[in-house]
């Protein structure tokens, strides 16, 4: 039968459109509204879809710690800014008290004369100091004495060994250390760039983590909306060709000379090959409800659907320069990019600061407790005070380090920079051609559109023919076939265009996709 090749165009062309579905992250989450149960099955919104897609995909926490990490670095990065202070405390036992022992030795003392010249001086006496009565009351006595000289001979005195204690046994000390430095030639600020630009490289990443969620959702959402209305058109088509077949039927057995067994018979393989290809799209259906819960993140059991009947169509309007242009703005790769930049500058700076010197100012408040002792070594002047200061370190040589780490940074700066160029490129040549495939898809939706609507039209006159044995029966399942793959084929070229409406989203950013909706 002449018909039997649409047939398995037709079953191509459903099958490999039903299975349409999983892609890239696209436009943000809307506020949802009541979820609808229906048994295992929830029936929900695309918004809805999207909410729980955002609160239960597992990726999404993934992302999200990774941003956690990076504001951490950046905190500590800025730390660096800061005076550190640090307090420290401490017991200690000694085996033995701390001690100093101070060698015996011998003094030698050479011989010596002392010459003391004669004088006078004046001699208390007091009452009664002979007796009682002598004399009666206190008196001075003039005194004279001759000069005199002393001689010594020559000496050694011996000075045994001292054992001195310093420190008792127990020692108890606290301090607090502190140092703030003020002047590094660039060091912090590099660190603190490097970490910046890692923190913004890590939220555009969560960024396009949430867009590839959002467009995976969007685009297994409408697929399953497709496979829907694909497994109604085969189930209609089925139930046209099963009225055709009992047509056939009653036609051939009431003796048409235009209707013969063999028409029959071809009829009924073509509707048992329809009612595979039936059970087929269910099955699709079925898989693509399946895996939208599963990219949302539920488990295996769950499936979602959509609560849309259709997929929607809507123009759009939009510039490559334009759309290009906010790319720059708005793309995570480019905004990834940047961040890197940032970063790797960072670098820079941080290598740079090698050359400067650094300032700082130091200090230390100590107490002590020593047991009880207060000799020696621990005594309050010792155990108890402060210390300040001022530190600076100049490098003078280090063996060409530095210079060494600025070339290796200065390089990778330059090597972001040319990698900017070759993604401007790419972001202009990705959105020129979502374009192209944006206005294909609209003169394809248009044309299978009109396709679609002659085919009905045909399949409604040769319908009517046939009941009036005006048309052969090979010509009514030809048109019934035809119906049903310019149906399909509209409804793919539907799904096509608000796909690839999803991928630009990615591509240019989730803020501008709103430029392609205006009139």
């Amino acid at each position: 039968m002449k018909c039997l090749p649409l047939i398995y165009i037709v079953l191509g062309s459903l099958g490999a459109t039903a299975q349409t579905g999983s892609g890239q992250p696209a436009d943000g989450p809307a506020p949802a509204s009541n979820i609808i149960t229906t048994g295992a099955v929830q029936t929900l919104t695309l918004d809805q879809c999207v909410e729980l897609a955002l609160q239960k995909n597992h990726k999404r926490p993934a992302s999200q710690f990774a941003v956690a990490v990076a504001e951490a670095q950046h905190r500590q990065a800025l730390a660096g800014y800061w005076p550190q202070i640090t307090a420290k405390a401490g017991y200690e036992r000694l085996s033995d008290p701390l001690n100093f022992v101070f060698g015996g030795l011998s003094l030698q003392l050479p011989a010596q004369s002392f010459s003391i010249p004669g004088g006078a001086a004046i001699v208390n006496l007091p009452a009664n100091a002979f007796g009682p009565g002598f004399p009666p009351s206190n008196i001075q006595l003039p005194v004279s004495f001759p000069g005199q000289t002393i001689n010594t001979p020559a000496q050694t005195y011996p000075v045994p060994q001292q054992n001195v204690k310093v420190i008792d046994q127990n020692l108890v000390m606290g301090t607090v250390d502190g140092t703030w430095l003020l002047y590094d030639g660039g060091m912090r600020k590099g660190y603190r760039q490097q970490s910046g630009g890692n923190l913004a490289m890590m939220q555009q990443e969560a960024r396009r983590t949430d867009l590839e969620i959002v467009d995976s959702v969007r685009r297994i959402y409408w697929g399953a909306v497709l496979a829907r209305q694909l497994h109604k058109v085969g189930s209609d088509t089925l139930e046209r060709m099963e009225a055709t077949l009992q047509l056939t039927e009653t036609m051939y057995k009431g003796g048409s000379g235009k209707v013969t067994k063999a028409d029959y018979l071809d009829n009924q393989v073509i509707v048992e090959t329809i009612r595979a290809i039936d059970a087929e799209l269910e099955k699709n259906e079925t898989l693509t409800q399946a895996a939208l819960a599963n990219t949302m993140g539920l488990d295996w059991k769950s499936s979602v659907q959509p609560a849309a009947q259709e997929i929607p169509f809507e123009p759009y309007s939009g510039e490559l320069e334009e759309l290009a242009a906010k790319s720059y703005q708005f793309n995570p790769d480019w905004n990834k990019l940047e961040a890197g930049l940032r970063a790797a500058e960072g670098v820079l700076t941080t290598a740079r600061s090698g050359y400067f010197p650094k300032l700082a100012l130091t200090g230390e408040l100590r107490k002590g407790w020593n047991g009880g002792y207060d000799t020696g070594f621990a005594t309050h002047q010792n155990l108890n005070g402060w210390t300040g200061g001022v530190g600076l370190e100049i490098p003078i040589f280090d063996g060409l380090l530095t210079r060494n780490k600025m070339s290796e940074a200065q390089a990778r700066v330059q090597e972001i920079k040319q990698t900017q160029f070759l993604l401007r490129d790419g972001l202009a040549l990705q959105i020129k051609d979502l374009l192209l495939g944006l206005g294909a898809a609209v003169k394809t939706s248009q044309a299978t559109l009109r396709a679609m609507t002659a085919a009905r039209d045909n399949l409604d006159l040769n319908t009517r023919a046939y009941q009036n044995e005006l048309v052969d029966t090979e010509k009514v399942i030809r048109a019934q076939l035809l119906e049903a793959l310019m149906t399909a084929q509209h409804y793919k070229a539907r799904y096509d265009h608000i796909s690839i409406l999803s991928q630009l989203s990615v591509v240019v950013g989730t803020e501008v996709r709103e430029q392609l909706n205006r009139p």
